[in-house]
């Protein structure tokens, strides 16, 4: 037997491509196009580097109660991790630790199999319907959790309050994660409803790296009961108490506190969303209802494939996915105004050659 046998065999998640290309449109990754707050690139500038060579508090309590606040919930309901992936991953392992296949759609965030393949969680997917929506009712079967994004990625939309709530009363014997990076741009967070006594067993997941342009710092956070709370820091403080750094903290609790800015850039972009989605549905594009910072289209007329590796070579980079159901669909991030216009301009060209 070779060492080699005991090696860890693994498909991993693979994210949109990371160009060395200068001069591109950047719309493959659901980054945020506009700078951080300005109060965060201050805090920045004050940051004193001299502190960086003691550890940072593994609590980060300050970053926790700039959080508890905004959504209204006491500090010990929330929890702090390097980027939403590892607050999910930590999840998964914290909470589902059953025989029974824990359940989320088929059509959905490319991370969650992976995940469940490399804990051994064992899974089973439901699939979206027609028009690309989840369908309630599916998640009344006996599960061991259940992972919902809201909105939904790749396909960008977002579902409201009554359906999470229907999710919940469905599933009051497992785990439900509802996983919002992208609900600031449409939906309102289902973190409303982490005080009811009813709903002990939600855990709500949050990023700065979308609505917050913070990408480039890794924190993620969790909103959830003090038990599920609990235990995900019983499981982090099993590996790594030190999560989130000093910088991050800093920059964090200032882009929180500024609550202008933030409210501006996602108005901007939403803005920006509706004016690119009518313009491709003017061009014959089918455009789903986007609640996200990003657009997820097809053409019947049109390979989508064709076109993503058309844009590509005149250096605009969106996403692909060649996978069942969706290989003729493309998944657009909404930039600037400059940058969805080249976008849109590339694209026109390319369906009128």
């Amino acid at each position: 037997m070779s060492w080699k046998d005991n090696l860890r065999k693994i498909e991993p998640y693979v994210p949109g491509e990371q160009s060395k290309e200068k001069d591109i449109v950047k719309l493959n990754a659901n980054e945020n196009p506009y700078p951080p707050s300005p109060k965060a690139i201050q805090a920045l500038k004050d940051f004193n580097a001299e502190s960086l060579r003691l550890y940072p508090p593994a609590d980060a309590t300050p970053l926790k109660k700039a959080i508890a606040d905004y959504y209204g919930v006491g500090v010990n309901n929330v929890f702090l991790g390097n980027g939403s992936d590892d607050v999910l991953a930590l999840a998964f392992q914290a909470f589902f630790n059953g025989d029974k296949p824990i359940a989320y759609p088929d059509i959905t965030y490319s991370f969650y199999p992976v995940w469940c393949r490399l804990f051994g969680i064992p899974y089973k997917t439901y699939p979206l319907d027609e028009n690309f929506r989840i369908n309630p009712e599916d998640y009344r079967e006996e599960n061991g959790g259940v992972v919902l994004p809201n909105p939904n990625a790749p396909t960008s939309i977002g579902e409201d309050t009554e359906f999470i709530q229907k999710i919940l009363d469905y599933n009051r014997d497992s785990v439900v994660i509802i996983d919002e990076a992208y609900a600031d741009f449409g939906v309102q967070s289902a973190a409303l409803f982490v005080d009811s006594d009813s709903y002990q067993n939600l855990l709500v997941t949050g990023t700065f790296s979308k609505s917050r342009s913070l990408a480039g710092l890794r924190i993620g956070f969790a909103i959830g009961s003090k038990a599920l709370i609990s235990v995900l820091e019983a499981v982090k403080n099993s590996y790594n108490s030190y999560t989130v750094d000093s910088l991050s903290i800093a920059m964090g609790i200032a882009s929180f506190e500024d609550r202008d800015y933030f409210t501006a850039t996602v108005d901007k972009i939403i803005a920006t969303r509706e004016r690119m989605t009518a313009r491709l549905r003017e061009l014959g594009f089918t455009v789903l209802d986007s609640s996200a910072n990003f657009i997820f289209a097809t053409h019947n007329d049109y390979s989508m494939k064709e076109l993503f590796e058309y844009l590509k070579t005149e250096k605009v980079f969106i996403r692909y996915f060649n996978l069942p159901r969706i290989d003729n669909y493309i998944r657009v991030t909404v930039g600037t105004d400059e940058e969805v216009d080249i976008f849109l301009k590339e694209t026109e060209a390319y369906i009128r050659r």
